[in-house]
């Protein structure tokens, strides 16, 4: 019988191997086969399909020569009658550079694109799945995206802008499928705008009368004078984690929301142990109201429960870290 001891060990041991293995870029130092990562996903979190709400697939030869070598083109498939295909340049491979910590870094970011490298390493240790989603999406944003395809209504002739956006992916469904009047898509990291960037140029001709736009926006940046007040509606997911952002987070909400009409900010967010709970508590102090819902949507709230009851297509499932909260925040 395995020991608490000897679990505890098992388990630092198995995060030492994703730190490796997500540093070692080449395939040739991967792990050598299938059945050897078995233990790691199920000490990790990360998964590549989240609750694949929206069909994806690697398009080949749709990214320039110029490019980021990094860099692909992945086709999403909205699933509604009528709506467009979307590419979205995302990055291949899993691994990490010594430049993507000196980005974030530089920045102090911390968001799908790039991981926030003033943490200790000890921390990057026990909470490495969160780095590991730098490569792909997080889950929350699959989830996002297909909140905002679902209730279309909700953007129409709105002006939207979505905040620590990464790839970006809700914001270009928001602009592609829901006749929004504006949509501006922000991160802090100027990689994860140049991508972003790539990706509206992708997809210029389905995006009708809307007017879509990236843009660098740091939480705690001072003038943003620009567009402040502003917005109808602000939309994120996954961006409450890091509670040392809470507090430049809670800000811009407030700063960007428009005072002298209706608005609101939808957030998807898990509540991964006091970190969503802290986040609400910001908001609160800030003067703003908000109401939390565990159920939104009939199709998330399926998936949920088949990885519950142990659909084996997300083997470190946990409720706590993974299922994403629908909260609304206004003025």
């Amino acid at each position: 019988m395995e020991t608490p001891t000897s679990s505890n060990s098992n388990a630092s041991s198995l995060r030492w191997k994703i730190l490796r293995q997500a540093l070692l870029r080449r395939p040739s130092l991967q792990f050598p086969n299938e059945q050897s990562e078995v233990p790691i996903k199920r000490i990790s979190r990360r998964t590549s399909q989240g609750f694949n709400l929206i069909p994806c697939r690697i398009v080949d030869g749709r990214v320039n020569e110029e490019s980021d070598g990094r860099l692909v083109s992945v086709c999403y498939t909205l699933p509604i009658d009528g709506a467009p295909e979307l590419y979205v340049m995302q990055r291949e491979d899993s691994g990490a550079d010594l430049s993507d910590f000196e980005i974030c870094n530089r920045y102090n970011v911390d968001n799908t694109g790039l991981v926030y490298s003033k943490l200790a390493i000890i921390f990057l240790i026990y909470k490495f799945e969160e780095f590991l989603y730098c490569t792909g999406r997080w889950p929350s944003e699959d989830v996002l995206a297909y909140f905002c395809l679902s209730h279309a209504d909700m953007f129409r002739s709105k002006k939207i802008i979505e905040l620590g956006s990464g790839y970006g992916l809700a914001g270009l469904v928001i602009a592609a499928a829901t006749k929004a009047s504006e949509v501006v898509i922000t991160d802090g990291n100027p990689q994860v705008i140049d991508y972003i960037q790539r990706s509206i140029d992708s997809n210029s001709g389905v995006f009708g009368g809307t007017s879509v736009k990236a843009m660098m926006l740091h939480w705690d940046q001072e003038d943003v004078s620009n567009i402040s007040g502003a917005f109808d509606v602000i939309v994120a997911s996954d961006c409450t984690f890091f509670k040392e952002f809470h507090k430049g987070l809670t800000r811009i909400i407030k700063l960007l929301l428009k005072d002298d009409e209706a608005s609101e900010g939808l957030f998807l967010s898990p509540k991964r142990g006091d970190s969503l709970d802290k986040f609400l508590e910001e908001i609160e102090k800030n003067g703003m109201h908000f109401s939390v819902s565990e159920i939104y949507d009939a199709e998330v709230s399926k998936r949920h429960q088949c990885l519950m009851n142990g659909d084996d297509s997300w083997p470190g499932y946990e409720k706590d870290h993974c299922y994403p909260l629908f909260v609304r925040v206004t003025r």
